[in-house]
């Protein structure tokens, strides 16, 4: 109880704090982003595998492989990841980003991830506060790291982050969070709607899918969590992002137009933007709505 007291009374102590939690919890989000597309691709090889030999029940024993096991290893060499060599950013500048066992670089990405879930995991605890929708803030920008890594790398969103992110906007504003109840629930059912209708209208005119489900999900989740009177300004700031990054992209890797871009990190982001400025940005853009 001191301890939340303390939090309360010096914002400056608990942004520190949530700092610190965040380098912590980026060094998760690290491996969640790289073993939960892992996970799924495994399981649906074995529910593959049921459905083409249905008579052979038994699945296929295979070394565990979850978020918990096995231990971290380096990818060139194999060698199991040390406590001391995992502190989050601190070990990657001592080690000057390569492995201790074979010199084999490590990607700037882990670093460059737990740096930017402690920015702004701190930057939510300093605007909200320790309060009940700075709790749920926090989460939702874990939730939101995760989602905009795995669909830019495998162009997923797993159902095991979006759905609960449901859930639990909606139980955020049942305590009186966000948005009142009534407007987190037609929030989550119209972004859900808006991505369907439009999926199925291009896929009508086209023959092509332009997005995939999950991009309805990650939508009705933040229309849970916002209302929604957010879903107009959350789907302009995601179209706009990218329509900017995908062009500059595009144009950098010089692949064409022809390749498929996930459009989750470009929800995640206007998810994150609506979270810290949704209020001043919808009188922005929307001064009569």
């Amino acid at each position: 109880m001191m301890f939340w007291q303390l939090l309360g009374e010096n914002p400056l102590f608990y942004s520190g704090f949530l700092f610190v939690l965040g380098l912590l919890v980026g060094s998760f989000l690290n491996v969640v982003i790289h073993r939960l597309p892992r996970m799924i691709e495994a399981e649906f090889r074995q529910e593959c595998r049921a459905l083409d030999q249905p008579d052979e029940a038994t699945p296929i024993p295979r070394p565990a492989y979850n978020l918990m096991v096995p231990r971290s290893a380096c990818p060139s060499c194999g060698r199991p990841i040390r406590a001391s060599e995992n502190i989050p950013v601190v070990s990657y500048l001592l080690l000057k980003g390569r492995c201790k066992g074979c010199g084999a670089a490590i990607s700037l990405r882990y670093p460059a991830v737990e740096l930017l879930t402690a920015i702004l995991t701190a930057a939510v605890g300093w605007y909200f506060g320790p309060t009940l929708p700075g709790i749920g803030a926090v989460a939702l920008t874990w939730a939101l790291i995760a989602l905009f890594f795995i669909d830019a790398d495998t162009y997923l969103l797993p159902d095991s982050i979006t759905l609960p992110l449901v859930w639990l906007g909606l139980l955020i504003n049942l305590m009186g969070g966000f948005v009142p109840l009534q407007d987190a629930v037609l929030g989550a059912v119209f972004g859900y709607l808006s991505l369907w209708s439009i999926y199925w209208l291009f896929k009508l005119v086209t023959g092509k899918e332009g997005m995939g489900y999950g991009d309805f999900k990650l939508l009705a989740a933040l229309g849970a969590w916002f209302g929604w009177q957010a879903l107009p300004l959350v789907i302009l700031l995601s179209s706009v992002a990218g329509a900017v990054i995908g062009i500059a992209l595009a144009w950098a890797a010089r692949r064409g137009f022809s390749k498929p871009m996930p459009f989750g990190p470009y929800l995640a982001v206007a998810g994150w933007l609506v979270l810290i400025w949704g209020a001043s940005l919808q009188h922005l853009i929307f001064p009569h709505w």
